[in-house]
């Protein structure tokens, strides 16, 4: 909500619409860029192709099929008719054999017609579904690639929040895409036979339809613009949508009374971004009546010319319903083209969304020639002046850091909120990269190993860990998801972190779904998601095992349980402990005390109570509060 409330000022609105006329001017894309957009097609129909292969060849064999269709039933339509004619003018008996077999094969085209109808709508439903299938597993895939920095960037929720959607929105621009391709070989065979006849009809027709395609261009142009400029405001808008009707938020709402504000909050955002989109709505309305008004009276005047020729004898009956119809049909399929045209390229404005998200790529990489980590760690971990700051911060989040964390050495990190903790323990697992300084592992610069063996080796729980609404069995086996058919395993991984004695009392115990999302779902108490959630540090044979404040639920006597036990359980292992609770940390081998980002004291519990620093202070003070 901050990084909303940043972007758009609620409260001045002149001030915060970002989608303002101005804003939408910058972010126009003019003709020519959507014609630019086009190049991503090929690009897309790749995927397509690999998706399916058999199922690309069997969509466009079929509207290839389709596409000659049109043409031949006007055609037996206007020998229908011209027999029919010539049969009125027989006198005495008349034979109507080759009348029943006309009727018979425009019969089977159209029965014809209908199935291949079925079978297009078929292909593109299944191969859609597929290719949605297909992009959204990668998109997880790539993004669980990137940096975790980059997931706590504004500018980078934007595009994966376009990319997500184009994964499931894009599917109609495959279709779109083959149906133009269709439509314009039909085109090519209803064009023969009024070129056939007269070549200006076709000239005509182009005066036609053409004004309403630049009119529909322009229109695609500005509604892509808004959208885009308007990416920030929907995430927020969404965000207000799930707060304000959620299990997670039901609570603090009731009790603060917070409906009318959050429901105030959406009316007035809505509002804004429905008043911008109405006033291009209502113009393209306006323009599109127009100029379609145009193409009606020039698709008139051809007709009115068709008719004179009729009448003159110059054509037979037959031949005026061929071409009348090939006329109609050309002016509907060109229509339908050029404004598909203009969808196809406002598609392929979003399709490159998808590409752009797809193409970024991490910052922190492994090595080329990528060392192996030494199993198991003799030296340990040290810290050579290392400093962070985050993306579009000038604060440091950490900095001048120099320690030493010694193999099988147990350290707790002190310090108050914002005083750089977490950020430390996310260098160590180098979730992050140092801005400066560098972090050793056994005297080689960290960088210099694989970092995919590097996290395998590591365990860590956060504070904010997730409450998956997953089994009891899987919420464990995501410690270490290669091993969650061993059950063995999860359980005693469960026995450890004492979630065992919480997931006995389930219905379903093991197979227990949690969380209140699905049906059947049990809700756990804090403490109980806890144990849960300590359980999957339990699931990884890590080497560095990492808790950043994962007990902050649980009353100081089970806190104080659970390190004891953690401490026995990890023996010979380096851990890193992180907790507010003094009475706890003093467990560890050493402490190490933050303040601002930098390294205040090191030392034993003992060994800070006797410099009488800010430790001794804090520790004191806490100590008073059970006196």
């Amino acid at each position: 909500m901050a990084k909303a409330r940043r972007e758009v000022d609620m409260d001045n609105p002149r001030k915060g619409t970002r989608a303002a006329a101005g804003q939408n001017d910058t972010n126009k894309k003019s003709f020519r860029e959507q014609l630019g957009a086009l190049k991503n097609l090929p690009k897309f129909f790749r995927l397509i192709w690999e998706t399916s292969p058999r199922m690309t060849i069997a969509n466009m064999l079929l509207r290839l099929f389709k596409s000659a269709l049109p043409v031949t039933m006007l055609y037996i339509g206007k020998l229908i008719i011209d027999e029919v004619v010539r049969l009125i003018d027989v006198a005495g008996e008349r034979d109507l054999s080759y009348l029943w077999v006309l009727v018979a094969l425009e019969l089977g085209l159209a029965v014809l017609s209908d199935l291949i109808n079925r079978g297009i709508t078929l292909m593109d439903s299944l191969l859609g579904d597929l290719f949605s299938n297909r992009t959204s597993v990668t998109l997880i895939e790539h993004a669980a690639t990137l940096d975790l920095a980059q997931f706590e960037d504004a500018t980078f929720y934007d595009k994966l929040e376009r990319a997500r959607r184009q994964t499931v929105t894009r599917v109609v621009l495959m279709s779109q895409v083959l149906s133009q391709v269709q439509d314009m070989v039909t085109i090519g065979f209803l064009a023969a036979g009024l070129i056939a006849f007269n070549p200006w009809l076709i000239l005509i027709l182009l005066v036609a339809v053409v004004p309403s395609f630049l009119g529909e261009s322009h229109f695609n142009e500005r509604t892509y613009s808004l959208s885009r400029s308007w990416t920030p405001e929907r995430r927020e808008l969404d965000y207000l949508r799930y707060i304000g009707a959620s299990d997670e938020t039901a609570k603090e709402i009731k009790t603060f009374n917070l409906s009318g504000f959050l429901a105030s909050r959406f009316k007035e955002l809505s509002d804004r971004y429905y008043t911008l989109n109405k006033s291009i709505t209502v113009k393209r309305a306006i323009w599109g009546s127009a100029l379609s008004a145009i193409g009606t009276l020039a698709y008139y005047g051809a007709y009115i010319f068709i008719l004179f020729n009729t009448v003159m004898g110059v054509i037979t009956i037959g031949s005026l319903t061929f071409l009348a119809g090939s006329f109609s049909n050309m002016r509907g399929l060109l229509q339908g083209i050029m404004t598909r045209f203009s969808q196809i390229a406002e598609s392929a404005l979003y399709l490159q969304d998808l590409f752009d998200f797809l193409e970024l790529r991490p910052q922190i990489t492994p090595p080329v020639n990528p060392l192996p980590l030494p199993r198991p760690i003799r030296q340990g971990f040290t810290f050579e002046n290392v400093g962070f700051k985050y993306h579009n911060s000038e604060r440091w989040a950490v900095r001048h850091l120099s320690f030493h964390l010694k193999a099988g050495e147990k350290l707790a990190l002190v310090g108050e909120n914002g005083a750089g903790k977490t950020t430390l323990v996310k260098l160590l697992a180098r979730l992050y990269e140092p801005s400066e300084g560098r972090i050793l592992l056994d005297g080689e610069d960290l960088r210099a190993y694989d970092l995919n063996d590097l996290r395998h080796q590591v365990g860590i729980i956060f504070q904010d860990y997730v409450r998956f609404q997953m089994t009891a069995s899987d919420n464990i086996a995501i410690g270490q998801i290669s091993n969650i058919l061993d059950k063995a395993r999860i359980q005693g991984s469960a026995q450890k972190s004492l979630a065992d004695l919480v997931i006995q009392r389930l219905p379903d115990k093991y197979d227990q779904v949690l969380g209140k999302r699905f049906d059947k779902g049990v809700e756990l108490s804090g403490g109980e998601w806890q144990k849960v959630a300590l359980a999957r540090a339990y699931m990884r044979d890590a080497q560095l095992l990492i808790l950043d404040e994962p007990t902050s639920a649980l009353d100081a006597r089970a806190e104080h349980e659970v390190f004891l036990r953690f401490s026995e359980l990890i023996e010979g292992r380096t851990a890193v402990l992180i907790s507010h609770r003094f009475s706890t940390v003093r467990m560890a081998d050493r402490i190490l005390f933050l303040e601002q980002g930098q390294l205040k004291e090191l030392g034993t519990h003992e060994e800070l109570l006797a410099k009488n620093g800010k430790y001794a202070e804090l520790f004191l003070l806490q100590a008073k509060g059970y006196m």
